[in-house]
């Protein structure tokens, strides 16, 4: 991908910056480049790495960044998102238990997706969200080794205390960021 200033957003918020390529493949698919950098005073929990359950039936690598969660705007307009969602009620037997990567202060995170499954169609514009929050080591459970770092479980209180880092909207048609 050879991203332009048009294809690049970048998001600032009290002390984390991420940046964001996105792309448009021939075959339809979303490809998403990203850094977050803490430039913050403390530790940040970044869940972009899915859920312990997807990891334990094989439908992501650990350490990989997971499938984000998609939810229709309407207007034809997309959220994608990697965050921590609270647990499901009733509980399932296996609880879709946040995966996070720990990033200190000064520190960065790189990482990459692709997206195309799409609900019908694909959508006129798409977002994308990814949470963050101070990472409060007793809600940070068995860091495990990751292709590159330490992944650790997340507790799901984490989902009302995290911050979400959204990007502007993207024409997926002229594969720009819409600037409002």
């Amino acid at each position: 991908m050879t991203p332009t200033d048009t294809a690049r957003a970048h998001v600032d918020a009290d002390g984390v910056t991420l940046e964001a390529v996105f792309a448009v493949t021939t075959r339809g698919a979303l490809e998403v480049r990203y850094r977050l950098r803490n430039a913050g005073s403390v530790a940040l929990a970044v869940f972009d790495r899915g859920d312990r359950h997807a990891v334990l039936t094989g439908r992501q690598k650990q350490g990989a960044a997971g499938m984000p969660y998609l939810r229709e705007e309407g207007d034809g307009r997309v959220t994608l998102s990697h965050i921590a969602q609270s647990l499901p009620t009733p509980a399932p037997t296996v609880p879709p238990t946040p995966l996070v990567r720990r990033v200190e202060p000064g520190g960065d995170l790189a990482g990459e997706f692709a997206f195309s499954q799409w609900l019908g169609d694909a959508p006129d514009a798409v977002r994308w969200c990814l949470g963050v929050a101070p990472a409060d080591a007793a809600r940070l459970l068995a860091p495990e080794p990751g292709d590159d770092g330490e992944v650790w479980r997340a507790d799901f209180s984490f989902a009302d205390a995290q911050r979400l880092l959204c990007t502007p909207w993207f024409d997926l048609a002229q594969g720009v960021f819409l600037r409002d």
